[in-house]
């Protein structure tokens, strides 16, 4: 830890509260002041796989389900579903009281096309429309899908927390290009974003949506049960150093942290008046990112010589500190302690690294010096340090390497390029999931084969043992399944799992109700 951030944190907890001016200590009573990880680049939670986007998405938008913090899910803009005899019909009934933030109804034609434009981006909602041979408005009020064959895991799609969740717009959005990004927000969740409150990597605010009905039945948790809000206003207050966020809670000026760095958890805890806790048990795995489309890692052989220099360890440290308690190494192709996890093909990660081997296996492979562009997020709490052991693992195992240090969002739009290297290409980029992202091959899109997210790994036979997966109907055969998933990973390499890190959140004492999971903003209230 630097001498000048615990400066900072002293220097903030001397500071009495009367210093702070008028207008904070007023807004306080009505409004939750939060600090994203990230500034809300994109506002379509459907077109960005960035976690600020989904969790901005749960504010504005709604789903049909939602999920629990077991994994566990229930009808949400729903009153309830029914399934024909041989499972081939579902018809999903729309529950009453549901409006869009600009006051017209929501309507049953809404979500399908908001089902479609979703299915278009995301993995599992592809397999759903797969198996769909329609999918319409019945009426007003019901959602029909005809189906193929069997579903039955189409709540769980349906209602997914994980990236891309399956938000509901109106259709005249809805029916817009998935691949170019809407700037309109309109949705039906219990927040309203306030579009013209925004300053561009500094603040984002929503408002309570008044005619937001909660769900009367079960109890808050996650994305599932009732959502009810007890803040008239949630402000964003994007803060790109971590230790100027923890400063601000201990003064007072704002209630939340996101992610707090693990190497100030001994001095919030000192302070007395901040919370702090993980969300959730099954953290946020990472990855190193490799361009199956330009040299030299459109060479399977590379790709596997490489994992010979991959420390997950280091990876995890360099994010998490040294505490065991809160980094989980090694770890494969699914999230570990979910039922899909195996430690097939583990023992590459395991014992020291050889770098002397490893440059002989890529050169054996067919490296020959070529340059590679990393990508790194360096206003990233969590990518920018992935980032630098990633480059000097590279750099210890021969390769050439350029560090591409830039924005986060400069590195979310540059990942979609395909060009080679001299037209603003890249070769490979650090990248951190929720564990939820994870869980399955058919939720976990880095690792579908289909050769349409960035990376662009493409593989007949990943798309086959998921088909397989999801015919199973028996748990030991679809984990059967996973760990071959698993092996055919580790021959193809689609991306290099770097370990697995658990992350704390802070909030001061004075709120409570702080849910499970991910950063949500129902039934957070005063204590």
């Amino acid at each position: 830890m630097s001498i000048s951030r615990r400066t900072l944190l002293k220097a903030a907890a001397a500071m009495p509260a009367l210093s702070l001016p008028g207008i904070v200590r007023a807004e306080a009573q009505t409004t939750l002041r939060f600090i994203p990880v990230i500034d809300l680049a994109f506002v379509d939670p459907i077109y960005s796989t960035a976690q600020v986007s989904r969790n901005h998405g749960f504010m504005v938008y709604d789903t049909l389900y939602g999920m629990s913090s077991s994994l566990q899910v229930s009808p949400q803009m729903l009153s309830g579903h029914t399934i024909s005899g041989d499972g081939l019909q579902w018809d999903l009934s729309l529950r009453d009281g549901l409006f869009w933030h600009d006051g017209e109804r929501v309507l049953a034609r809404d979500c399908v096309a908001s089902i479609r434009r979703w299915a278009a981006r995301d993995g599992f909602g592809g397999e759903l429309m797969e198996a769909t041979n329609e999918l319409s408005a019945a009426d007003d009020r019901t959602i029909r899908f005809r189906l193929k064959r069997p579903f039955p895991l189409l709540p769980q799609a349906l209602g997914k927390a994980a990236i891309n969740a399956c938000f509901m717009m109106p259709e005249r959005l809805a029916s817009q290009d998935p691949f170019k990004p809407l700037t309109e927000v309109i949705g039906s969740g219990p927040f309203r974003y306030l579009a013209d409150e925004r300053v561009q990597g500094a603040r984002n605010a929503y408002a309570k949506f008044e005619r937001y009905q909660p769900r009367t039945d079960g109890k808050p948790d996650w994305t599932a049960g009732p959502k009810i809000v007890h803040y008239d206003r949630v402000v964003w207050t994007t803060t790109p150093d971590a230790g100027t966020g923890v400063a601000a809670l201990q003064t007072g000026e704002q209630d939340w942290q996101e992610t707090t760095p693990h190497d100030l958890l001994p001095v919030i805890k000192a302070a007395g008046d901040i919370e702090t806790r993980v969300l959730d048990p099954r953290g946020y795995a990472c990855m190193l990112r490799l361009n199956h489309l330009q040299p030299p890692f459109d060479n399977p052989a590379i790709r596997r010589a490489l994992l010979g220099a991959i420390d997950q360890s280091a990876f995890m440290t360099a994010v998490a500190g040294t505490d065991p308690a809160f980094q989980v190494s090694p770890i494969g192709y699914f999230a570990p302690g979910t039922p899909m996890a195996s430690d097939v093909g583990l023992d590459v990660f395991r014992g020291p690294r050889n770098y002397d081997k490893v440059k002989a296996d890529l050169k054996a492979a067919g490296y020959n010096g070529e340059k590679i562009v990393l990508l790194v997020p360096t206003n990233s709490l969590a990518q920018k340090p992935l980032g630098e052991i990633a480059v000097d693992s590279l750099r210890k195992a021969g390769m050439n390497v350029e560090y591409a240090g830039l924005d986060f969002a400069v590195v979310l739009q540059r990942q979609l390029k395909k060009d080679p290297l001299p037209q603003g290409g890249w070769s490979a980029a650090v990248g951190n999931w929720q564990g939820i992202d994870w869980l399955n091959p058919a939720g976990n899109t880095n690792i579908r084969g289909e050769g349409k997210v960035a990376g662009w790994y493409a593989s007949t036979k990943m798309g086959e043992l998921r088909s397989q997966w999801l015919a199973a109907s028996e748990l030991a055969e679809q984990q059967r399944i996973c760990r071959e998933i698993q092996a055919v990973a580790f021959e193809e390499i689609p991306y290099i799992p770097i370990g697995l890190y658990k992350q704390p959140t802070a909030y001061r004492k004075a709120i409570t109700g702080i849910l499970d999971g991910t950063a949500v903003f129902w039934n957070v209230r005063p204590a």
